[in-house]
């Protein structure tokens, strides 16, 4: 599991003295924690893997948006903090699909709820993610799907 991975990481990187990479290990614990806690009273819970990758996804997501910003604002030590706290998160995604993949996914999803034009994009949308939601970019297939019912 991939809660036990990053444990497991949290604690060999304290021993190793790496105090950025701890910070930010012990920064995905607590953000897994909370959803955890934010989950407690709902009345279907997510597979634990799963749970973690959404998890996980949304704070490389918040990570992405940051260093744009930082870069555009001329902040670059800010920006390659993000980048450093980024590329510890991203070890434990999935590898997500490439273009080629994403594609075909796109055609088999429109195949399976018969989407005929920009009216169906949700429905295309909810196929994907519940096929593909943990190793699929939202927002590429988004713009792939979009494109291809236009």
């Amino acid at each position: 599991m991939i809660r036990d991975t990053i444990k497991t990481a949290t604690v060999t990187s304290m021993k190793a003295g790496d105090k950025e990479r701890t910070a930010t290990l012990r920064m995905v614990a607590a953000k897994i924690k909370d959803r955890d806690i934010e989950l407690r009273t709902a009345a279907k819970q997510p597979d634990d893997d799963t749970l973690v990758i959404e998890v996980l996804q949304k704070m490389a997501k918040q990570r992405r948006e940051s260093i744009q910003m930082y870069e555009d604002g001329g902040r670059e030590e800010l920006a390659a903090k993000e980048r450093d706290e980024l590329a510890v998160i991203e070890e434990f995604l999935p590898q997500m699909m490439s273009e080629e993949e994403m594609r075909v996914a796109i055609e088999e999803a429109k195949a399976a709820t018969g989407a005929q034009g920009m009216k169906d994009m949700g429905k295309v949308m909810a196929e994907l993610k519940s096929r593909h939601g943990a190793v699929l970019d939202g927002a590429k297939a988004s713009a792939m799907v979009k494109a291809s019912l236009a």
